[in-house]
């Protein structure tokens, strides 16, 4: 395609050549805007100043639009083409819809142990196992059911040690109870059941073994001893887990980590079992990346009924984000990437078609995007034969520049702000704006498009890039603490909060106002953590009347604007 339009713009040249040649140059000009030029919609290369068909399929040739000075910029933008010419070069259309931008997120994942349900079975003194009770590795076990019974010379003289205890009625009293107390300590120290205790209380005859039960129910996953082995004080003798619920721990790449959240629902799949899925929650997402795959780990928990899930095993995971209950969508076939925009053509009527640039979202499922600036819903969009329109248009706008240069920029078309207006979108400037969140302490981090700030909520507001270098040299006022009942916690340095141990977060000086002033000035107001309670508002710390908690600062909760009228409205204030 392009070899063909780079043989026309050639072509295109010597025919302005040869006309310039023939008349002079002020006639040239004027005579060429008017001249009308020919084209195939199927082969833009060829080019001619009369009507006919085309030399290579037989195709009828297509008149190109005349630009004149007189035309307006909608009529610049927009290109026309024969109906015949759009059905025979397959252009089809769909319709910018409104929706819940929803992504599937498909990864691959591995079944572990719940780390927190496994337990390892060793002993605080040193001995010989004389019976193994549970001597495979798999083998289901239940709390107090026997594992093994081992010979301790250190243990058999504390058990005798007790029973002389016991038995001593001569001497103090006093002397005696603490006598009994210590030697009862020694064997708690050595995890002696109490059972095995109230058994040596009453019998006072001490046993050369002692049976040592299981402290869970679980399965066996490691056994590292047999009958007969002599044992060191903490070695690790068995290793038990719940497999009743197990961790699902999957890979998440960095693009995708924005979807992911925690209490999320997850899907997986098992390669041996491919008629069914399994339903689980994300519980943690690990706060570093790995390095060389460029991946952080999440974690799900999955209940196991059955223990089809395995640890060990390989899964699928399909996780399911709803980035926005409403959203502007676009198919992505519609849409013509060049590197440095996003174009689409918009179908306006019988044969004629407007180019568009349009300002992207997230991907959502079912193969479209999000719109943020460029199109409205309702419009038509090109599916399929948006590259020949394309190229007819590059020829347009070719045949315009050298036949007709434009005195300047041309405008944006009506439609197209109106599109930009409908979609929620700013207009555009010669000087790109950035946006930020109002909150001091989210002033930092700005994006390329208008939303709510992912922190807090708060609605985002344009600033010029002049104002975002400012707000760059901010400095830090104070430290606080990230809890909102602890937002009076205030320090000169970066520590830990003094009530909860959270890392304290710095707030920054609003020296250089890198977004604007606020219409009316309000005192620091303060008011209840609760969202229901926003009509609680006083511009001194308190306790709120209804519930008890601490005020916060309006500045620090999403309620806050709401509370913040309300003290408007109870006060007059202006």
């Amino acid at each position: 395609m392009k070899s063909g339009i780079i043989a026309l713009l050639v072509a295109l040249l010597c025919a302005v050549a040869i006309t310039g040649c023939n008349r002079a140059s002020s006639t040239a000009t004027a005579s060429a805007a008017e001249k009308q030029l020919y084209t195939c919609g199927m082969h833009p290369q060829v080019i001619q100043d009369h009507p006919g068909n085309c030399p290579i399929c037989g195709m009828k040739l297509t008149p190109i639009r005349k630009q004149s000075g007189t035309n307006s910029a909608a009529e610049s933008a927009e290109i026309s083409i024969d109906p015949v010419t759009v059905q025979n070069m397959g252009v089809r259309t769909g319709v910018v819809s409104n929706g819940p931008l929803r992504r599937i997120i498909r990864t691959v994942a591995t079944v572990d142990y719940d780390e927190t349900s496994l337990v390892e079975v060793t002993t605080k003194f040193k001995g010989w196992i004389e019976k193994l009770h549970v001597n495979a590795t798999g083998q289901l076990v239940h709390r107090g059911d026997p594992l093994f019974e081992i010979y301790s010379p250190e243990l058999f003289g504390a058990e005798t040690e007790y029973v002389l205890a016991l038995g001593s009625t001569g001497g103090n009293a006093a002397d005696a109870q603490a006598l009994r107390a210590n030697a009862l300590t020694k064997l708690a120290y050595f995890d002696v059941p109490t059972n095995a205790i109230a058994e040596l209380e009453k019998t006072r005859q001490v046993k050369k073994m002692l049976t040592i039960n299981a402290p869970r129910d679980g399965i066996v996953v490691e056994k590292a001893v047999e009958e007969g082995q002599m044992i060191d004080a903490g070695m690790k003798l068995f290793r038990l887990a719940d497999l009743g619920l197990v961790w699902v721990q999957a890979q998440i790449y960095e693009q995708d980590l924005p979807f992911i959240r925690v209490g999320q629902e997850a899907l997986v799949k098992l390669s041996y079992l491919p008629d069914r899925k399994f339903q689980g929650r994300v519980t943690y997402i690990y706060p570093t990346v790995d390095e060389k795959t460029r991946t952080a780990k999440v974690r799900m928990e999955f209940h196991n009924p059955g223990y089809f899930l395995k640890p060990g095993m390989f899964a699928t995971v399909e996780l399911a984000a709803e980035i926005s209950p409403s959203a502007l969508l676009v198919p992505d076939s519609a849409i013509l990437r060049s590197g440095e925009k996003n174009t689409v053509f918009v179908a306006l009527d019988v044969g004629r078609f407007e180019p568009r640039s349009v300002v992207l979202g997230p991907r959502g499922e079912n193969d479209t995007y999000q719109v943020l600036t460029g199109l409205a819903s309702g419009e038509r969009v090109v599916t399929s034969g948006q590259f020949l329109l394309d190229s007819k248009s590059q020829l347009r706008d070719a045949i315009q520049k050298m036949v007709s240069p434009p005195a300047g920029a041309a405008p944006k078309t009506a439609a197209a702000n109106s599109a930009v207006a409908s979609a929620g979108g700013a207009a555009l400037t010669n000087e790109a704006a950035v946006y930020v969140c109002p909150m001091p302490d989210h002033v930092s981090i700005q994006y390329e498009h208008p939303g709510n700030c992912p922190l807090c909520g708060m609605t985002l507001i344009p600033i010029s890039q002049a104002e975002a270098a400012a707000s760059r040299s901010l400095t830090v006022a104070y430290y606080t603490c990230p809890m909102p009942e602890h937002a009076d916690v205030r320090e000169t340095r970066p520590g830990k909060c003094p009530r909860c141990g959270m890392t304290l977060i710095p707030v920054m000086n609003r020296a250089e106002a890198p977004v604007p002033a606020t219409p009316a000035a309000l005192p620091v107001l303060y008011t209840c953590p609760m969202a229901a309670h926003a009509h609680v508002v006083s511009d001194k710390p308190g306790i709120c009347p209804e519930c008890e908690m601490d005020l916060v600062p309006t500045s620090t909760v999403k309620h806050g604007k709401i509370a913040e009228e309300n003290w408007r409205k109870t006060h007059a204030h202006p």
